[in-house]
């Protein structure tokens, strides 16, 4: 894929944007076998690749320029923004959705926010599309200032991007290196984004977590359905759950799974779908991961566990509870595999027998793998 942003020098955010496809997955490959070159019995799969470009269904768009004129994309050196609207990893209808929002800053009149010199309102747009196209859309302001603003153009936005059917404010006041803020305030009725993965619809909140590359993270609840199956469990925790991927792909009616996040607001939203779903014997929890295993009872622990951590993996507590605990199975899904091969050294008891590679982030040189262990 070739990137007229990072040809100029404009944009560098996508490291291997003009390597070769090929090459790029290859790499990553060989990387993480590296990383887990300690397991030499572990049978990799082939990996899991994407399309080159138009893959990503999230857009953080910092916000810079002036009201009349403003950027959406990143800030260089000097603060100054350099507008990326027309970036070619973003999924199309992203990139045909921020023109109109671009001129809807302007009506409303919210001034972007200079980092220098401290002032200004809106930080970043946020920018999710499902799979029907439909629309999640926060603006991350500084303070409450231009929100009547907002609410009084609204129906002009909703009318030229009738696609966005979440709108939000989200208030970051602090002058720091954070994108979102604590308070989020919905504009529209609806308050959730339906994500479609393989055949269950996943209710996204404003905060919500989802993997940013929609294909790909079919494939990974795919993979883990079929392990799940090939296991035979007849219980399942999904640690770290987000808005319940893993454990609405494992339910089958039968099978407990308890999916356990720390966020109130994805354990909602993972109720929403489980019902929609009408599936039997699965709840979910608000609980820090590793605070809810230490508290678990020996009869509770289940047969098969999924980790899906964020970057700096389970952590030595979780690993240690996991390599003393009867769990006889986990599936370990990472996307950081330095994180994860420390985690499993951590866990010699439960010894991976399957991995692979799967390429969420093309053109970068970040990936997800997905591991299947086994107590021995």
């Amino acid at each position: 894929m070739q990137c007229s942003y990072f040809d100029s020098g404009a944009c560098r955010s996508c490291t291997l944007m003009g390597t070769e496809y090929a090459s790029q997955v290859a790499d990553k490959q060989e990387q993480c076998r590296a990383l887990l070159a300690a397991y030499p019995n572990v049978r990799w799969l082939s990996p899991v690749t994407s399309v080159e470009d138009d893959f990503r269904n999230k857009a953080k768009m910092v916000v810079g320029g002036s009201v009349t004129s403003p950027t959406l994309g990143i800030l260089d050196s000097e603060r100054n923004g350099i507008d990326l609207r027309r970036c070619g990893v973003l999924q199309p209808g992203l990139r045909d959705a921020l023109p109109p929002i671009s001129h809807f800053i302007s009506l409303a009149r919210i001034e972007p926010y200079d980092v220098e010199a401290r002032r200004g309102e809106l930080k970043y747009v946020l920018l999710t599309e499902s799979a029907s196209g439909e629309l999640m859309l926060r603006f991350v302001l500084r303070s409450r200032e231009a929100i009547s603003r907002i609410r009084k153009h609204l129906p002009e936005l909703q009318h030229s991007l009738p696609r966005a059917r979440v709108i939000s404010v989200n208030l970051q006041p602090e002058h720091k290196a954070i994108i979102e803020g604590e308070k989020e305030i919905m504009l529209t009725p609806r308050s959730t984004l339906t994500m479609k993965a393989g055949d269950i619809d996943l209710h996204l909140g404003a905060k919500s977590f989802f993997q940013t590359n929609t294909a790909v993270a079919e494939h990974l609840y795919a993979q883990a359905r079929r392990w799940s199956a090939q296991v035979g469990p007849h219980s399942v925790w999904d640690m770290y759950c987000g808005v319940g991927g893993f454990a609405l792909h494992l339910a089958d009616g039968e099978r407990s799974v308890t999916g356990i996040e720390v966020s109130p607001e994805a354990i909602e939203s993972a109720t929403a779908s489980a019902n929609d779903a009408r599936l039997a014997n699965i709840r979910f929890v608000a609980a820090d991961a590793t605070q809810f295993a230490l508290g678990s009872r020996p009869e509770d622990v289940p047969d098969l566990v999924v980790v899906n951590p964020p970057r700096r993996g389970v952590g030595p507590k979780l690993a240690e509870w996991l390599e003393k605990s009867s769990v006889s199975t986990v599936i370990y899904s990472s996307c950081n595999a330095t994180t994860l091969a420390t985690d499993l050294a951590a866990m010699p008891s439960l010894s991976p027998v399957r991995a692979q590679v799967l390429d969420m982030f093309p053109q970068t040189r970040h990936y997800e793998t997905m591991v299947l262990l086994e107590r021995h």
